[in-house]
């Protein structure tokens, strides 16, 4: 149970006053439905209004608080015009104006004769200086009221700053003064504040500074969620690594026949990772591991030799990709070394149906298919294993942890082996697979030649068209990819139907093929085919390619408008050519107008093509929230810590969060206790009720 002295916080937004359901929905929108969401809800810059010129000296665009007498009011014939309010001081004139005003409400706030204090943004207007809806007007007795420094929160449409500041005001008289829970030597060396003194400073910030995700009060904050967190990981694993698994160590028959049938021998990582699962298999605890290694680095067969360790201890195996597409690619790598080996293999996809499937399911239950490889069809109730020894999830991060679990419930104790090919730098691995111990193949495959990366002006695509013709002559497949399907009249980035006609005009209809995400399926596969086994010698795609597309003869790449991708997409993207042992070459075909992020990433693409550094650069540039592809489900949204800027905190979180455990496994000690609070605080429910059940 949640602890009594959070239940204010859990509240939702409407037990604030003033918060009725229109503002509790723009709230939720921007926010989130509980009164702890707005504590979490960090103002994004200051307003000062320390400025207080007379009105001869206030200068436009910029914010003053001005004292002055209300001279007149001009009210408009229709409340389709502005309503105005002429002030003056000694020194001269000013006008404020207001849309769609009441009379009466005007006449009470700005009584004319009274002196008052207005603050706002300075405009000029056919001369005359103005301000439109001033931020604030008050009686000059109330003068006090208006801060002087004030914080401006993210909004949504529809809710104004003044209703954000308000409900932020009551959660924070409503947040309690809760029991330290961080190690007080360790606070003490970083200089942080208490968790409430730290909340109110992050929401009253006296000046730009105290905004940095580096300042005192936000990095306690951010070390707090992070802690919560990485904490809340550490016990989940803790309690999978307890849970007994099966000792899987096979006779390698069926490994030592997979291995002669490969046309080349293992690299140095996809041995070393092998020593690793292998060990893990054969623990007595279940393997919770995950397999990092860019495209290309070999994991498939890596997966192959961990699954037929499995079959050879009498079990079955199974291997669940995102798409269609990178499921049938799976069952084509492993089919040819599956009959080496001598072991039964079938595909489950969204597409198999009726009779087909039915005796394809039938088979599996029986133990007559020793390896199955699928998409989500593998989750559903009437996928029954004889004896799922080993489960492998491939990109992981499109699926979420549950989902995983899932696939692990279908049989007994079952290993868990998880594969992506997105590189993530550490402090993010910590965050998103906290619960996972990691395996990297770092080798390019033998045989595997470097890609040449060039940057290229957009002015230039004649010379890259021309370029590519020659390429055609001596043989070679190009990809050429797009950002968008089709023009729109507010873009002027090339879009793929474009770009596909101007190249067919050119190469002709038969030697140009195009495939993009608004294509049905089999449209998309008979595309690919073309282009794969057939005639096309130019792809035309989006980015539908980026994942799961083998085609060894394909040797170069243009990326048109690549400024407008991410780095680690550029990378994944790329991955596509230099498959054979020919030399391959991938052009970046940019703007001419960069900003400064922009010209480092195509900077770092050129220079490296190791996945690791590319994705610290990433991380770097862009932070964490989009490091793998758009928000994934299977990583945290922080609220308040940033992975990019607060790695160091992370890794101090991870390193505690272990230490607590190995000091107060369930919790239990005077620290533990107060351990808990923070996971209620941040919702990591979940870990406690694990600690509850052991």
């Amino acid at each position: 149970m949640r602890p009594e002295i959070l239940f204010p916080l859990f509240a939702p937004v409407t037990s604030l006053k003033g918060v009725g359901q229109r503002i509790a929905t723009l709230l939720e929108k921007a926010a989130g439905p509980k009164v702890v969401d707005l504590l979490w809800h960090l103002p994004r810059e200051v307003i000062d209004r320390s400025e207080e010129p007379t009105i001869q000296a206030a200068l436009p665009d910029r914010i003053a608080t001005i004292t002055a007498h209300v001279d007149r009011h001009e009210v408009p014939p229709t409340r389709k015009r502005p309503y105005r309010v002429l002030l003056r001081d000694g020194t001269g004139f000013m006008t404020l104006v207001f849309f769609h005003a009441d009379q009466r409400y005007m006449a009470n706030l700005l009584p004319e004769g009274e002196q008052v204090v207005v603050s706002g943004r300075i405009e000029l207007f056919n001369g005359v200086k103005q301000i439109v809806h001033p931020d604030h007007v008050v009686p000059v007795a109330k003068r006090g009221d208006i801060p002087m420094v004030e914080p401006v929160y993210p909004l949504t449409a529809g809710l104004t700053g003044n209703s954000v500041r308000k409900a932020v005001t009551q959660a924070l008289e409503r947040a309690p003064d809760l029991p330290e829970w961080l190690d007080e030597s360790y606070r003490a060396r970083q200089g942080w504040p208490g968790w409430r003194e730290a909340l109110t400073a992050a929401h009253a910030p006296s000046a730009e500074g105290a905004l940095s995700p580096l300042s005192k009060a936000r990095q306690r904050l951010a070390f707090d969620e992070l802690l919560a967190n990485q904490l809340a990981l550490a016990i989940m694993r803790r309690r999978a690594k307890r849970q007994a698994g099966r000792e899987i160590a096979g006779d390698k028959r069926l490994r030592r026949k997979a291995l002669a049938a490969l046309p080349f021998d293992l690299t140095g990582s996809q041995i070393e990772a092998l020593k690793e699962i292998n060990a893990d298999m054969a623990a007595k605890q279940r393997m919770l591991r995950l397999l990092q290694g860019d495209v290309g680095s070999g994991k498939t067969v890596v997966a192959l030799m961990a699954m037929l360790n499995a079959v050879e201890c009498g079990g079955q195996a199974a291997l669940m990709a995102p798409t269609e597409i990178l499921a049938r690619q799976h069952f084509e790598t492993i089919g040819p070394l599956a009959e080496a080996a001598g072991i039964r293999v079938a595909v489950l996809t969204g597409r198999d149906k009726g009779k087909a499937r039915r005796a394809l399911l039938e088979s599996l239950a029986a133990g007559e298919i020793d390896l199955i490889v699928g998409t989500h069809a593998l989750f559903q109730d009437d996928v029954i294993f004889r004896d799922l020894m080993l489960a492998v999830v491939d990109e992981q991060h499109r699926f979420g942890v549950h989902q995983r679990l899932n696939l692990a419930a279908k049989g007994k104790a079952v290993d868990m082996l998880v594969m992506t090919a997105t590189p993530i730098p550490r402090t993010l691995m910590m965050s998103a697979y906290g619960d996972l111990d990691g395996s990297r193949l770092t080798d390019k495959p033998p045989g595997r030649k470097p890609v040449r990366t060039v940057v290229v002006a957009a002015p230039r695509i004649e010379e890259v068209v021309a370029g590519i013709e020659r390429q055609m002559t001596a043989g070679a497949k190009i990809y050429w990819v797009c950002p968008l399907v089709e023009e729109s009249e507010t873009s002027d980035m090339a879009a793929a139907e474009q770009r596909f006609s101007a190249l067919r005009e050119r190469f002709g209809e038969t030697r140009v093929a195009l495939v993009h995400g608004r294509m049905k399926g089999t449209e998309k596969e008979a595309a690919m085919a073309r282009f794969a086994e057939g005639e096309a010698q130019i792809l035309v795609a989006t980015t539908v390619i980026e994942v799961g597309v083998n085609v060894p003869e394909a040797t170069v790449m243009v990326i048109e408008h690549a400024e407008r991708f991410g780095l680690a997409q550029l990378h994944q993207l790329r991955g596509r050519i230099g498959r054979g042992d020919k030399a391959s070459t991938c052009i970046l075909l940019r703007s001419e107008q960069l900003t400064e992020t922009a010209r480092e990433r195509l900077k770092t693409l050129a220079e490296t093509e190791d996945g690791f550094i590319i994705a610290e650069k990433d991380l770097e540039l862009r932070g964490a929230g989009e490091i793998l592809g758009t928000r994934q489900s299977g990583l945290p949204a922080f609220r308040l810590a940033d992975i990019a800027l607060h790695g160091e905190l992370m890794k101090a979180a991870h390193d505690d969060s272990r230490l607590i455990l190995d000091r107060d496994p369930e919790l239990e000690g005077e620290r533990g206790k107060r351990l808990r609070t923070l996971l209620y605080l941040f919702e990591r429910d979940a870990a406690i009720a694990t600690l509850r059940s052991g």
